[in-house]
């Protein structure tokens, strides 16, 4: 085929050509980039092994020496003691002996000059160097001890320490090319991340799991946020839209020491972190007016959220610590805030009461959950239904609503008469001590 549109097709074809070419180096450079990501990973954590292992086994030579030194020390002491305990009495037995041979030695001269000396002076010597040998005692001689009485140093060592030292040491440390447990999935929460993880080592078995997490990609040092046998937390506290990295690591079961850390990742939120109202009596709330504490105040009410923050298809979750509870108490979300009421169980709004009674738009449903206890969790998640047209002048709007409480829901289609992409949520506690964290 001839001619322009012969032309036009084979430019087309052409263009065709081009930009699938483009695509595939850009497929490619994106490969390459995985690569050089894997080779900097596989050499950083090679360096960062290195570095780790010399300073330990530096660390523990240094301790080992120490150790060794400080025993040497204590032996060498140890002789130093016996050997002056047992020369004593030896040094004591010579002085008493080199006592007698010096007495001896005086009674030998005074004896030969006795008997060697005048006739006329000879007997009254001869007469006081008996009676002074016979007071010195000549047949009385200090004990000497025998060879195999005294003591005879030595050192015993044991040639098996060096065995067991070997075999320990030899057998000391791993070395290992993939961690047991990795991070799985990062989920958004209003001002916090709810981080998953799992583990990829089917021979490993887990008893604990330990997460760890730092503002920033580096330079900060990472801090504990989980310890315990889920596989699943919600970190919260985090400010929107600020890069958090974290890692996980194990414990195996029996065993004391943790497993290598996960490669790292990073994790943000989009979503601003759910406040409540500041200001209303009744109702005192923490720095980051994410938990509200039911006061001494004999003023009632609700306290609503500051915004409206929750929004279908997200997880709206209630902790609280219990007080007293009474049948009014109410815990859920509404379409507007509206004063007045001193519980949730109105128009608008569905709850759930700290007696386990769920009401929608204030009526009482059948189904009925079990009472709020201390430190359990209230969750809300809703998904939207359309029934008809929906405007901004409003609609036909059907909610599909799921609360669970106790490891029990209920489900059920909450129907309005206009559109709400997002909802307030809420609390009325008509005693004090009820305290409650929403994220």
């Amino acid at each position: 085929m001839e001619g322009p549109e012969a032309r036009l097709l084979l430019l087309q074809e052409a263009r065709e050509s081009i930009e699938a070419a483009r695509s595939y180096r850009r497929e490619l450079q994106q490969r390459l980039r995985g690569l050089h990501q894997a080779r900097q990973q596989i050499r950083e954590s090679a360096t960062l092994t290195r570095d780790v292992l010399e300073q330990h086994f530096n660390d523990l030579k240094g301790t080992l020496k120490k150790l060794l030194d400080e025993r040497l020390l204590s032996l060498l002491q140890e002789v130093d003691v016996i050997e002056q305990e047992s020369i004593k009495p030896l040094d004591e037995c010579q002085k008493l002996i080199e006592h007698g041979v010096s007495t001896a030695d005086d009674l030998l001269r005074e004896g030969e000059s006795a008997v060697d000396g005048d006739v006329g002076e000879q007997n009254e010597k001869l007469c006081n160097f008996t009676k002074k040998a016979l007071h010195i005692q000549l047949d009385s001689l200090p004990e000497v001890p025998s060879l195999v009485d005294v003591p005879c140093l030595s050192a015993q060592l044991d040639d098996c320490l060096l065995t067991i030292l070997k075999n320990q040491i030899f057998s000391h440390g791993t070395v290992a090319s993939r961690p047991p447990v990795q991070l799985e999935e990062f989920v958004e929460k209003p001002g916090g991340i709810l981080v998953r993880w799992c583990k990829v080592d089917e021979d490993f078995a887990p008893q604990d799991y330990r997460l760890q997490f730092r503002r920033g990609g580096t330079g900060s040092p990472f801090e504990d946020a989980y310890v315990g046998s889920d596989t699943e937390f919600v970190v919260l506290h985090m400010d929107p839209n600020v890069d958090y990295q974290f890692r996980v690591c194990a414990r195996g079961d029996g065993r004391q020491e943790w497993s290598p850390w996960s490669v790292p990742q990073l994790g943000r939120t989009t979503l601003v972190p759910h406040e409540w109202t500041a200001g209303l009596e009744g109702y005192s709330l923490s720095s980051r007016r994410n938990i509200a504490l039911r006061n001494d105040s004999q003023s009632c009410g609700v306290l609503y959220s500051k915004a409206p923050t929750y929004s279908c298809g997200q997880t709206l979750t209630f902790r609280q610590t219990v007080g007293q509870p009474d049948r009014r108490d109410s815990l859920g979300v509404c379409v507007e805030q509206q004063n007045g009421f001193d519980s949730l169980q109105r128009d608008k709004a569905v709850c759930i009461s700290t007696n386990g009674a769920v009401f929608v738009n204030g009526k009482e449903m059948t189904n009925q959950l079990p009472a709020v206890t201390s430190g359990s969790t209230v969750t809300f998640d809703m998904e939207v239904v359309q029934l008809g047209p929906c405007s901004n002048e409003g609609g036909n709007f059907k909610l599909r609503v799921t609360i669970s409480s106790n490891n029990r829901e209920v489900v059920f289609d909450w129907v309005l008469d206009q559109c709400c992409g997002s909802l307030y949520f809420g609390c009325s506690f008509s005693y004090p001590g009820w305290k409650v964290l929403v994220f």
